[in-house]
């Protein structure tokens, strides 16, 4: 049960692909492409300009060059985490910080900012956005802000206990990259967005912080925020002076004439990789549910819930085998040194739960990388606890000292798949025979 777990996670992993997912939203014919309900002919423009950035950056800028060749071929600049294994020629490759920004994020945004500068109503705009994308593209509204500055801020927001709506509210209002600041650096241009979501659906000016959307929060918004989680003293005393003063500039908001030109459409979305992993579930003769109401719930509550939901299936079901699947991130406080993240400490949560029990339990990250660990995440089954004493763990131990991958590697049970190139949330796998 768990090689076949572990299939449902790779074979859904296969079936979101960026260029076929690419090539279907654009439409190409000959010329011609589609932007939502506008079609434009890309003969009209004298340059192709993109602008890639996030954990599937690479896979979108290649997929968007191969979908325009060999008549047309964009340049611009290519942002991620890690240095991509190939890239489309022609292009500016930047690697760059994450989770926090760094100088190379710095020097990204201040670059993709002069290119956009350049840029007028006969230069043709593609944003190529994915999660990741907020620490790796950043550059102040106020020049007075340094980078440790910006570090110091993104350590006190991620530890505020606020939800990450709020802290993307903060950010947009200091950048001169989020919020929708990048449509309004270019606005003559046509702007087509397109992004692979790593965010709930209706929430997708979340996505890398909303570079090219309207924002519809406001500067006392963010000064609310900072003060409801006693924030301002802990932020750095430059940062603290421009919210304090009003000084900094609102970002654009709906009906703004930036995004007159501007078209915005979501590639992939956590929907597609729970459709994926639905039909390779069901096709191996498993009835399945999917449960996506646990969306940042603490693992612990999340764990009893979805197990719950399996075992109430399995009644409804008894003659068959039943599935669990749920998309979506999950609260996991960092409670000790260890190696792991969130995918893994869900498995390990579930490890005394489902002892002795004919269960297998499965989560694992899309983009491959689960907190601090080189693992997507584990899979853990009614006999892993049992395992455990034999290879010297302690479950408990592990999960309260957050080494939930060297439990699991131990045993054989970490999933490593290494970096992606996508990102579409977690996936969680409940099988019952």
């Amino acid at each position: 049960m768990k090689e076949i777990a572990e299939r449902v996670f790779r074979e859904a992993l296969a079936a979101i692909s960026i260029p076929e997912a690419m090539e279907k939203c654009l439409a190409r014919s000959g010329s011609r492409i589609r932007a939502g309900d506008a079609t434009f002919d890309l003969r009209e423009f004298r340059e192709i300009v993109s602008i890639a950035f996030g954990k599937a950056a690479p896979a979108m800028a290649l997929a968007l060059n191969e979908l325009l060749a060999p008549e047309f071929s964009p340049t611009g600049i290519l942002v991620a985490p890690s240095a991509p294994r190939s890239a489309p020629p022609g292009w500016r490759i930047v690697v760059a910080g994450h989770p926090v920004p760094n100088a190379e994020s710095f020097a990204a945004g201040r670059a993709i900012l002069d290119l956009l500068a350049r840029c007028d109503e006969r230069k043709l705009i593609f944003f190529l956005i994915s999660g990741g994308g907020s620490s790796l593209v950043e550059q102040p509204l106020d020049p007075a802000v340094t980078l440790d500055d910006f570090a110091r801020l993104h350590s006190v927001l991620v530890t505020s206990g606020a939800p990450i709506v709020e802290i993307n509210t903060v950010r947009k209002h200091v950048s001169a990259i989020k919020g929708g600041r990048l449509a309004a650096a270019a606005p003559r241009s046509v702007k087509i967005a397109l992004a692979v979501s790593d965010v709930p659906e209706g929430q997708e000016s979340s996505i890398a912080s909303g570079p090219t959307l309207p924002d519809a929060s406001t500067l006392h918004d963010a000064q609310r925020i900072i003060r409801h989680h006693g924030l301002l003293e802990k932020s750095p005393p430059s940062l603290r002076a421009a919210l304090e003063n009003n000084s900094l500039p609102e970002t654009p908001k709906p009906g703004d004439p930036a995004f007159a030109h501007a078209h915005f459409a979501v590639l992939l979305g956590p929907r597609d990789l729970l459709h994926a992993a639905h039909v390779i579930c069901e096709a191996r003769g498993f009835i399945c549910l999917c449960d996506n109401s646990v969306d940042d719930w603490p693992i612990e509550k999340a764990a009893e819930h979805l197990l719950a939901q399996l075992e109430a299936q399995k009644r409804a079901n008894p003659d068959a085998p039943v599935a669990v699947l749920s998309v979506g991130e999950l609260s996991s406080p960092v409670t000790g040194d260890g190696v792991g993240g969130r995918n893994s400490a869900f498995a390990l949560c579930c490890v005394p739960k489902i002892a002795g029990r004919n269960i297998t339990v499965l989560s694992a990250g899309t983009d491959g990388i689960d907190g601090n660990s080189p693992a997507a995440g584990a899979v853990a089954d009614g006999e892993t606890f049992a395992r455990a004493p034999a290879a010297g763990l302690d479950p408990s131990d592990c999960f309260h000292r957050s080494d939930s991958y060297n439990f699991f590697a131990a045993l054989g049970d970490a999933i490593v798949t290494g970096p992606t190139g996508n990102n579409l949330r977690d996936l969680r796998v409940l099988l019952m025979p």
